[in-house]
C-alpha cells in the first residue's frame, strides 16, 4: 500500500505542467528550472513503465491501466505477468491479471475456516446449506486450471493450498499441458487421491519436487508405487496417509471413525 502510494505521487509530480514554478528568494532558479525539466508519465519508455509496474499489485496494476491506452498496452504485456498470487478461489474471477505464456509459478492459496468447516467434509455428510455455500464457488479453481492448461504451457511452479473441490483429472490435465512443470504442491486438497499420484508418475516428466500435504485420501501405498515408478522425483506427504480417508455412503463406517470424522471439522 505504501509502495503504490509512493508511485501514485511520483505519477502526480510527472504531471505537472512544463511552466516554471513560481516563488521568490534564492531558490527560484533552480525551481524553475526543476519546473521544465517534469515530465508526463507516458512520455516514459516502456522498460520503465514496466519497472513501475512491477511494484504494484494486481488491483493497482489494473487501475493505472485504465488511465490511457499507452498505460492498457503496458499493463496487458506477458512479461509483466511472470507469477500470479490468489488467496481466494472469488480472486480468479477478476480481470486485473493476465494469463499468458509468461507465467511460470503460480500459487492459489485458501487459508479459511470455511475450507475445514464445508468444503473439506465429504459430499454425503454435507447439509444442504454446506452444499448450497459449495455451489458458489466449487467449480472456480478447475475452470482457471483449465485456461492455464491452454494458455500457460510455460509454468515451471503450481502451488495449490485448500482448493477442497479440485479433482485428480485438474493435476493431471495441468501436467499434461504444461510438461516443463518441475515442482508441484498440494497442501489440504481432499479430493485429491492415489490416482493423481499414478498420473504424476505417468505426466510428471519435468517433475522434480511433489509434495502432497494434509491430503487425507493419498495412502501409503500410492506415495510408495510413485517412488518406486519415479526415484528421481523428491516426494514427501506431510500426515496425508496418517489421515482418516473418505469412505463412500454405503460403506459400513465404525462409529468410532464416524464420530472422529465430525470431531476433526467441528
Amino acid at each position: 500500500m505504501y509502495l503504490g502510494h509512493t508511485i501514485q505521487a511520483a505519477g502526480t509530480l510527472l504531471l505537472l505542467t512544463s511552466r516554471p514554478i513560481a516563488t521568490t528568494g534564492t531558490s527560484s532558479l533552480f525551481l524553475s528550472v526543476l519546473g521544465r525539466l517534469t515530465m508526463h508519465l507516458t512520455q516514459l519508455n516502456r522498460e520503465c513503465l514496466l519497472h513501475l509496474f512491477s511494484f504494484l499489485d494486481k488491483d493497482s496494476r489494473r487501475s493505472l491501466s485504465l488511465t490511457c491506452h499507452q498505460l492498457r498496452e503496458v499493463f496487458l504485456e506477458p512479461c509483466l505477468w511472470t507469477l500470479l498470487n490468489f488467496s481466494s478461489p472469488c480472486q480468479l474471477t477478476k480481470d486485473n491479471f493476465v494469463l499468458g505464456p509468461s507465467l511460470r509459478f503460480l500459487t492459489i492459496s485458501w487459508y479459511s475456516s470455511r475450507v475445514l468447516q464445508v468444503c473439506n467434509i465429504e459430499d454425503w455428510l454435507k447439509s444442504s446449506f454446506q452444499k448450497d455455500i459449495c455451489s458458489k464457488h466449487e467449480s472456480l479453481v478447475s475452470t482457471f486450471l483449465a485456461h492455464v492448461c491452454h494458455m500457460c504451457p510455460n509454468l515451471l511452479w503450481l502451488t495449490l493450498s485448500g482448493c477442497g473441490h479440485i479433482t485428480d483429472q485438474d493435476v493431471i490435465s495441468v501436467l499434461q499441458s504444461c510438461r516443463k512443470l518441475c515442482r508441484l504442491h498440494l497442501e489440504n486438497c481432499v479430493r485429491i487421491t492415489d490416482c493423481g499420484l499414478e498420473g504424476v508418475a505417468a505426466h510428471g516428466h519435468s517433475l522434480e519436487e511433489v509434495k502432497v500435504d494434509f491430503c487425507r485420501n493419498i495412502t501409503q501405498s500410492g506415495l510408495q508405487a510413485v517412488g518406486e515408478m519415479r526415484p528421481t522425483i523428491q516426494l514427501s506427504a506431510e500426515r496425508s496417509a496418517d489421515m482418516i480417508p473418505d469412505s463412500k455412503p454405503e460403506e459400513r463406517v465404525p462409529l468410532r471413525r464416524t464420530l472422529q470424522k465430525v470431531l476433526q471439522f467441528s
